[in-house]
């Protein structure tokens, strides 16, 4: 119990000094190097099912702003960025034009249904369990977010949780909710 304790321990300090998934070796990419989508570029389209098994496409959402959030439940960036998005996103912009998605990477439905009401999120929640959607988007690191423009193409994008970054990306959708 003591060994499994002391694995979970290190295991948590290494998401918050380098986000979840990576690992604090010199050989090991940044978040940046291994995030494979730019800025200005047309947004990897995705089919995925929500947490009642419908399916959600991503290029169905054209004609408006999506933001793309990719978590995982285990994750404490994720988990502390969760309630932004509940009352810095979704309640400011859920009657606007906008669509918001969280994706959770190799999760099935009945873990992260819990997870989804634990947060009072009330907006659709997918699931990559086989991580496909997100290998279109990055190789390693979450929570990672992705503002969608109204034309499909991607129009900011992040990697972990962090406050100033977070307030540039509401700004971004803000921005992209009022250009026509």
């Amino acid at each position: 119990m003591l060994r499994r304790l002391t694995l979970i321990t290190v295991l948590v300090s290494l998401c918050f000094v380098n986000g979840c998934g990576g690992s604090n070796s010199k050989d090991t990419p940044t978040p940046e190097e291994t995030t494979l989508t730019r800025v200005g570029q047309e947004a990897p389209d995705f089919t995925l099912l929500d947490l009642n098994g419908d399916p959600f496409t991503l290029a169905d959402a054209r004609g408006k702003v999506v933001l793309v959030n990719w978590f995982a439940t285990w994750c404490p960036p994720c988990q502390e960025e969760m309630p932004h998005l509940r009352d810095r996103i979704w309640n400011r912009f859920a009657q606007k034009d906008f669509v918001l998605v969280s994706i959770a990477r190799e999760e099935k439905p009945d873990v992260v249904a819990p997870f989804a009401r634990k947060y009072e999120a009330e907006w659709p929640f997918l699931v990559d369990p086989e991580r496909k959607a997100y290998a279109q988007y990055a190789e390693a690191y979450i929570p990672r977010n992705h503002v969608i423009g109204r034309d499909g193409k991607i129009l900011f994008q992040s990697e972990g949780f962090e406050s100033a970054e977070f307030d540039e990306m509401v700004e971004a959708v803000a921005a992209a909710l009022e250009a026509r």
